[in-house]
């Protein structure tokens, strides 16, 4: 068995040189821009990109319509919350009045006898 030959010069050069021409000529097998079949292959990608961004609007129109009602729900939680602070407010201004007024009845009835001396 014979070990390893390292290459010379000339032998690393050409094999440069064949693997640029390897890649020229595959380039120039390569298809233009006017084969039938890159049109078919654009034709084919500008269709995916339509359905895609179809598509992305369509989310986006569902999220700002969640959004939207997000937004109304929160609106109305709030009108509810304040609904609720006026509602208590006014039961105890109520309170407040009622309970003033039995104090004032008290008073008065303590008062009743004595006040009206002439």
């Amino acid at each position: 068995m014979s070990g390893f030959k390292e290459p010379s010069f000339a032998d690393r050069q050409k094999a440069a040189l064949q693997a640029k021409q390897n890649i020229l000529n595959k380039f120039k097998a390569a298809p233009g821009p006017d084969d039938p079949e890159v049109k078919r292959r654009q034709a084919e990608r500008e269709a995916q990109a339509a359905v895609r961004a179809k598509a992305k609007e369509v989310r986006e129109a569902a999220k700002a319509e969640a959004k939207a009602r997000e937004e109304a729900a929160a609106a109305e939680a709030k009108a509810a919350l304040a609904r609720e602070k006026e509602e208590e407010v006014a039961r105890q201004a109520a309170l407040e009045a009622e309970q003033k007024a039995k104090r004032d009845a008290r008073y008065a009835a303590r008062k009743g006898g004595k006040g009206k001396k002439k």
